[in-house]
């Protein structure tokens, strides 16, 4: 019994490493409700000519759905190699393979020029970390948006405040 214990206590563990070890990054694992991806593209006006960055893209879903639904262009940026490699499949079985890019790596690190919406959905620190790197990397008029967290000094200028959804606009003189 203790064995069996033991065992079980190991491998909750290793999944709860799992699940949150990119909290380091950033945000740990905990995907965008289907619904709320729709609403946050919709929110964004995504559409055919746009290119959506997502960071932390986790197993790709909202970069499917921009590229199913809106014909939008798409990169994920993703940390986690399993997770990495599952949205691959994902993207690949999804048949939009040709409108998406995946990158192996961490989203501070990559570029965003090109990026014409941002998604996200981090942690609130993580949030005001990347806001000086989106007035940086992003041109003006680049469309992020978050949901569930806000970013602090920065109004959002649409919102879905029942769904959590915040729209910003990136602003550069």
């Amino acid at each position: 019994m203790l064995q069996i214990l033991i065992v079980l206590a190991l491998v909750f563990s290793l999944y709860i490493i799992w699940k949150y070890w990119t909290l380091f990054i950033g945000a740990g694992y905990d995907p965008t409700p289907i619904d709320k991806v729709n609403m946050m593209l919709q929110l964004a006006r995504v559409n055919k000519n746009d290119i959506v960055y997502d960071l932390g893209s986790g197993d790709g879903r909202i970069l499917i759905a921009a590229a199913k639904n809106f014909q939008a262009n798409g990169v994920g940026i993703e940390a986690d190699p399993f997770r990495f490699i599952f949205s691959w499949f994902n993207v690949l079985f999804s048949g939009q393979s040709n409108k998406i890019k995946l990158k192996f790596g961490n989203f501070f690190k990559e570029k965003l020029t090109g990026a014409t919406v941002v998604t996200i959905f981090l942690y609130q620190p993580t949030n005001n970390k990347l806001k000086e790197k989106f007035f940086k990397e992003c041109m003006s008029g680049t469309r992020i948006v978050s949901y569930l967290w806000t970013f602090d000094n920065w109004e959002f200028i649409d919102s879905l405040p029942g769904d959590k959804i915040y729209l910003y606009i990136v602003s550069t003189p």
